[in-house]
């Protein structure tokens, strides 16, 4: 005989299901800033790959890219 599984009550359904998504709210809200925080934003990163298009190699490319972001950063801090 198959022992049948214990029912769950809804109250205890509610609190699981609120409690996974304010974890999963909590991760991705905390992904989110760090990527804010840490990297450039992507719009910044789209342009840089787009202006640096017209070199072939890789190592030319991140180099051009590098530049170019390091430049965009260095204004945005001087007109703070």
């Amino acid at each position: 005989m198959l022992a049948k599984p214990p029912r769950l009550s809804s109250l205890s359904v509610t609190v699981a299901a609120a409690l996974a998504a304010f974890i999963a709210i909590g991760l991705l809200a905390s992904v989110a800033v760090l990527f804010q925080l840490d990297g450039a934003p992507l719009e910044l990163l789209v342009r840089a790959e787009r202006a640096c298009t017209q070199h072939l190699f890789v190592s030319e490319r991140d180099a051009c890219m590098r530049e170019l972001l390091t430049a965009v950063q260095a204004s945005s801090i001087a007109s703070k």
